[in-house]
């Protein structure tokens, strides 16, 4: 019986996992990619499919527009242009697990800043060795790009305002405000991609497929699991798994790109982790306290 009991809790972890495997996988597709399109088509072109595919799943549709508080919906938008674009601009310089462990400071900064306890120093000590053991103060295998961090910094700070924005109220589900966000985010970046040189071939049906697939693993696929797991994890459980993304990014790198990384990036992403992990743990206990 206690195992029928956690199932729903278990299963939900094996959502969540796939979630995240799912998006950091789309990633290393998008890198691919890079090869054949410019980097702010591929970026355009994931949040319009993205936002279609969305559209479909949580029927877009049957939400009432004319209680969308359209401000908290185009500042969330603008974030998540900002976030997905600044992250497929750092991941073209820089390994893809490294650029997640830098874009992951922004929620982490966001968690530290709501938090007053006396471990927090402890979290933002962590956050800082990780970062200092990411650079390759002797030999790479692949140097970092300054521009490939700052780009990954960016995105991080996207992140945070993404995090703020989406806690305003829009007047919609969760659900359907996700895909008005990124439908605003997709006119944000369409025009510069436009402009940027966006090649027409990339509506060709056998091109169209790799973004269609793009924007099933970074997107539908992602974000249905994780409103399905969400039901049945605590924050806590949410914030803690969600550390692990890095690492999941960095593997990913690893066996679709053949990225290498030194024995002390690997310490650091651990040390990331680690540090979100714990002030995960910690705001909460204080947030209940």
């Amino acid at each position: 019986m206690p195992n029928l009991k956690n199932a729903p809790h278990f299963q939900a972890l094996i959502l969540l996992f796939i979630a995240m495997i799912s998006m950091q996988s789309s990633g290393a597709l998008a890198k691919i990619l890079f090869d054949q399109f410019p980097v702010l088509t591929i970026s355009a072109m994931r949040l319009l499919l993205g936002s279609l595919i969305l559209a479909i799943i949580f029927k877009i549709w049957q939400a009432d527009f004319k209680q969308v508080k359209w401000k908290a919906i185009i500042s969330y938008g603008i974030a998540l242009a900002g976030m997905n674009a600044l992250f497929y601009l750092s991941i073209a310089r820089i390994p893809l697990g490294i650029a997640v462990a830098f874009e992951f400071i922004g929620p982490l900064s966001v968690a530290l800043f709501h938090a007053r306890q006396r471990f927090d120093f402890v979290w933002v000590g962590l956050a800082i060795l990780g970062l200092i053991l990411l650079f390759p103060f002797q030999q790479a295998s692949q140097s970092l790009d300054p521009i490939g961090i700052a780009f990954a910094l960016g995105a991080g700070a996207c992140w945070a305002l993404y995090i703020i924005a989406g806690q305003r109220p829009s007047g919609v589900s969760g659900n359907h405000t996700v895909c008005l966000g990124m439908f605003i985010g997709m006119l944000c970046l369409m025009p510069i991609a436009l402009f940027s040189g966006m090649p027409l071939n990339v509506f060709e049906p056998s091109n169209l497929i790799y973004f269609i697939a793009l924007a099933i693993l970074a997107s539908a696929l992602p974000f249905s699991l994780e409103m399905i797991a969400l039901r049945n994890l605590s924050a806590l459980s949410f914030g803690t798994l969600m550390s692990l993304e890095p690492a999941i990014a960095a593997l990913s790198g690893f066996i679709f790109l053949g990225e290498q990384l030194l024995w002390t990036q690997w310490l650091a992403l651990a040390t990331i982790i680690s540090a979100s992990i714990g002030c995960t743990v910690t705001t909460q206990r204080a947030r209940k306290a």
